[in-house]
């Protein structure tokens, strides 16, 4: 496969970003961004680590198994998880700026829990908004595309869902075969209306469905323009990361025997939290075909 000139910058593969005992961690450290940060841990039952959020708000989004967060200050939510990212939506704890978190690995079926910390830095200045513990059961899924750029998408952090002051979040299941991010889209130019500056990371896990158990990957595509070029075309795995700091984005293809996951981290310096997209000109013709086109099956059965 063809890698693209600015892999190296925005690719990063798993366990190419671990430090300080998280698996993964991408914070204004990270060369060239600033707005948006992830974090993944695996925790053993009992095993207990502390994140001080400092100017930074944070989504808790337990991957695998259930986790306790207990809040300083005010009180401790009980997470139930799920025993993977393919199992269906989670119930996730939102956090506040200035917050500190202890997270417990909690045990239940499996060995350890694996979690995600998404995170977006607030410096509004603005009344912090409370810490809200969403059930699974109240996270929006929703269906969108049609015929091979079917995908399902679970709302779980986005404006209307959840308040917060920044960051955006949201999980994508695109089945074996399909493609996603798909007409290929930007938010990199603040246009009130019509478009938001966000930043936006990518995190991926990939799930065989051959039985034989052999490599599952996916694909991600990044591109730009003349005027502000960038070029990402990564295989991606469980735990790789893709950050899209500008430019078109799409697709993001799973194999025809891999299902792919991807969890999405989006904030900005923008005025507004607001997600706003454009659609590629050369691309964004095919949703007008998706009215003819029946939703995968995989995704409503």
């Amino acid at each position: 496969m063809s890698r693209g000139a600015d892999n190296e910058t925005w690719f990063h593969p798993a366990g190419s970003r671990a430090e300080d005992g998280a698996d993964l961690v991408i914070d204004e450290r990270t060369p060239g961004w600033r707005h948006t940060g992830l974090m993944t841990l695996t925790l053993a039952s009992g095993e207990s680590v502390t994140r001080d959020l400092g100017s930074w708000e944070a989504v808790v989004v337990p991957l695998s198994g259930p986790v306790t967060v207990a809040v300083a200050g005010d009180g401790e939510y009980a997470l139930a998880g799920r025993s993977s990212v393919f199992a269906g939506p989670t119930d996730i704890l939102y956090a506040p700026r200035a917050s500190s978190l202890t997270l417990t690995g909690a045990g239940g079926d499996a060995e350890a829990s694996r979690v995600a910390i998404a995170l977006a830095l607030d410096e509004t200045g603005d009344e912090p908004p409370a810490v809200t513990h969403l059930p699974a059961d109240d996270v929006p899924v929703e269906l969108r595309g049609a015929g091979i750029a079917s995908r399902q998408v679970r709302n779980f952090g986005v404006p209307g869902v959840l308040d917060a002051s920044r960051i955006i979040a949201c999980e994508v299941i695109t089945p074996a075969g399909n493609w996603s991010s798909w007409p290929p889209h930007k938010h990199d130019t603040e246009r009130p209306g019509v478009e938001a500056e966000l930043e936006e990371i990518y995190y991926f896990e990939t799930r065989s469905t051959d039985e034989r158990g052999v490599d599952a990957v996916g694909y991600q595509r990044v591109y730009g323009t003349a005027e502000r070029p960038i070029d990402v075309l990564a295989e991606v795995r469980t735990g790789d990361v893709v950050l899209v700091p500008h430019g078109w984005h799409g697709p993001a293809i799973a194999a025809p025997n891999a299902d792919l996951y991807y969890l999405n981290v989006m904030a900005g310096p923008g005025p507004e939290r607001v997600w706003l997209i454009c659609d590629d000109p050369a691309h964004g013709w095919v949703r007008e075909s998706w009215p003819e086109l029946p939703v995968d099956p995989r995704l409503t059965d």
